[in-house]
């Protein structure tokens, strides 16, 4: 079965995009077949993947707008080996059209539909705000990974952004669960982080996964070069904390469809 993931924070500069490029290609390296979707108009997991944003004659925008198939918009991320659906600035224009279109907020959802079974992971990057788009992947997916900042402030974004999952839930998506927690640029050594890393498990017990991703130079030199960390530095912590990450996805998912036959067959 097909795991769609919404990467999802309203917060901006919790490692969303660095997540979504991150994690696609690792779990490629473990040999799943991957798609990731860009639907940030700033098109930054796009241009991560080493794709030119600029250079493009189809995207996502072309997808959500019904002015081409997704089929035809799919392109490939050399350094990830991973498919991409890519993204650029058109995509701003595609929230105001929507807002006029039959079924706004279940147009990815549809497209997706047409390609599912290619995949073994579709990963989506979320804009950091809850628009139409996010409500699109929102709506289109299985589950979503919050990446999240261990600071003051990131456990009132949470709150927000939980009542706004509760609400696609009920009115558009009741398969929708939090899928996990993920902190991101972690620095044991900080008291504060410490203090709500504890206050998160605490909440959400084991939805926060074991995998922290640290705070790491590789990681944030990686996108500019295009490529994800684990083709830029394959021995860099950011790229083992990665390589565990997809591990621990993975695990989950076949401890919870092991589960899920046991429940069936009895």
């Amino acid at each position: 079965m097909t795991r769609i993931y919404a990467v999802a924070n309203q917060k901006g500069g919790v490692g969303k995009t660095t997540t979504c490029v991150n994690l696609a290609a690792s779990l490629v390296a473990t040999k799943k077949r991957v798609l990731l979707v860009d639907l940030d108009p700033q098109g930054n997991a796009t241009m991560g993947s080493g794709v030119d944003k600029n250079a493009l004659e189809r995207t996502v925008y072309d997808v959500l707008t019904n002015r081409a198939g997704i089929r035809d918009c799919l392109t490939v991320s050399e350094s990830g080996k991973f498919d991409l659906l890519p993204a650029n600035g058109d995509l701003t224009a595609a929230e105001v059209e929507m807002l006029h279109l039959d079924g706004k907020e279940k147009r990815l959802h549809r497209a997706l539909i047409e390609v599912r079974d290619d995949y073994d992971y579709i990963i989506i990057d979320c804009p950091p705000s809850l628009n139409m788009l996010t409500v699109n992947a929102l709506a289109a997916c299985t589950g979503v990974i919050i990446p999240m900042q261990c600071e003051y402030y990131a456990l009132e974004g949470l709150t927000a952004l939980m009542n706004t999952l509760e609400g696609i839930r009920v009115r558009v998506n009741p398969e929708l669960r939090i899928e996990g927690l993920l902190r991101t640029m972690y620095d044991p050594r900080n008291s504060l982080t410490n203090e709500v890393s504890a206050q998160l498990t605490q909440h959400f017990g084991d939805r926060v996964y074991r995998t922290c991703i640290p705070r790491n130079v590789r990681l944030a030199e990686a996108p500019s070069f295009g490529e994800p960390v684990l083709s830029y530095d394959r021995q860099s912590k950011g790229a083992i904390a990665y390589l565990a990450l997809a591990g621990e996805i993975i695990r989950r998912n076949e401890a919870h469809n092991n589960a899920a036959a046991d429940a069936a067959a009895h």
